[in-house]
């Protein structure tokens, strides 16, 4: 206790309490200064982080931009309008979301742009060619500035069962028929499916195939098919198909020769699958590296460093999205098909993919060689 005239004129002692030797008591003079300064730091520091804690994270008076790597009218450009029109309902203070088409290089540009360029801060997503971020691990992709499995993906709106299709007039109609028969198939640009699918089955299968690359994207490739540019497309979204060009299945203006994926789908039992015709195991699993790109059918991707909170919010409004009656009623008035998979799962996939054996990574480059 201090002593002297200095505590005489001060006043009671100030109910701060300090620990002595026998417990706790009053302190007063300079030292309950001292005690009233830490007090309110303390409180201050207090409320703040209550602050914190109670106030959500909020989105409110931000605009979330979806890129989409590819030119409007094709199938990733739908399904991120679609996704934009119900997402910002789901993000804590409702954003706007819009959609901003990047094409180039088979979506190369979008890919590069997120991961170097994009805002960390959850304001920016994108969508892209499924297998372009496979590219860095099997393929001989130029310009790949970015590590897939550093993205903090939000997910993926379905898997997928892509195809060759055909023009009717070629005549090929069949499987068999492009074994024998030479096509010219368009496709858009480097690690795009138009353009690594054509690569393998021209490579395990020897096919007379010539591929034409540089399309800007799926409505691009449509329309060279319609002029007579390329004889059809290997790499072709089934969904793409039944919900964007339905009358050229009803007037059999095309013709599906074969299914890319890892299972059949339901609407194309009678169509031979990819992974099916491969009788040599080794290759079979290359074959099914390369084709696991088709269970993130439609991704949806956060750039790196986005503090976490930010992407679990994200993926919950996503997974909401995916749950939403609106958004779902409006996919199938469109023939799109909704089957989900949420952003960790996608994470833990990408994860796996570049942990397969070294042999099998191998032999999936060596199929994806370009030899014209």
């Amino acid at each position: 206790m201090t002593s002297g005239p200095w505590a005489r004129s001060q006043p009671d002692p100030i109910p701060c309490r300090k620990r002595g030797k026998v417990g706790w008591g009053a302190v007063s003079g300079v030292r309950a200064v001292r005690c009233i300064v830490f007090a309110a730091f303390a409180f201050t520091a207090t409320t703040m982080r209550a602050g914190a804690q109670d106030t959500p994270l909020s989105f409110a008076g931000k605009t979330v931009r979806i890129v989409v790597g590819f030119s409007a009218g094709g199938g990733y450009d739908i399904y991120a309008r679609e996704l934009a029109r119900y997402l910002g309902r789901h993000i804590p203070g409702r954003p706007t979301v819009v959609v901003q088409n990047m094409a180039g290089a088979g979506s190369l540009k979008a890919v590069n742009f997120l991961f170097n360029a994009a805002p960390r801060d959850g304001t920016v997503l994108a969508t892209f060619s499924r297998g372009i971020v496979f590219e860095p691990l099997i393929g001989q992709l130029d310009g790949a500035q970015f590590e897939a499995p550093r993205f903090n993906w939000i997910g993926s709106i379905s898997d997928e069962v892509s195809v060759c299709a055909i023009n009717a007039s070629r005549g090929i109609a069949t499987w068999r028929d492009m074994l024998t028969k030479q096509t010219l198939i368009g496709a858009s640009g480097a690690g795009a499916d138009s353009d690594v699918f054509p690569i393998v089955l021209r490579n395990l299968f020897h096919l007379p195939m010539r591929i034409v690359t540089g399309y800007p994207g799926g409505a691009d490739l449509n329309l060279a098919m319609e002029r007579g540019e390329i004889d059809g497309r290997c790499g072709w979204s089934w969904t793409s198909i039944v919900s964007r060009n339905r009358d050229w299945l009803t007037d059999k203006r095309i013709r599906i020769t074969l299914q890319i994926a890892l299972a059949k789908h339901d609407d194309l039992p009678d169509v031979p699958l990819i992974t099916e015709l491969v009788s040599d195991p080794r290759q079979g699993a290359a074959v099914r590296l390369i084709v696991s790109r088709q269970s993130i059918a439609r991704p949806f991707a956060a750039p790196p460093d986005v503090p976490v909170e930010r992407v679990e919010m994200l993926r919950r409004a996503f997974d909401a999205t995916m749950r939403d009656p609106d958004f779902l009623a409006d996919m199938r008035s469109q023939a799109l098909e909704v089957r989900p998979l949420g952003g960790a799962a996608v994470q833990t996939l990408m994860r796996d993919v570049y942990a397969s054996p070294p042999d099998v990574v191998k032999l999936a480059r060596d199929i994806l060689v370009d030899t014209p």
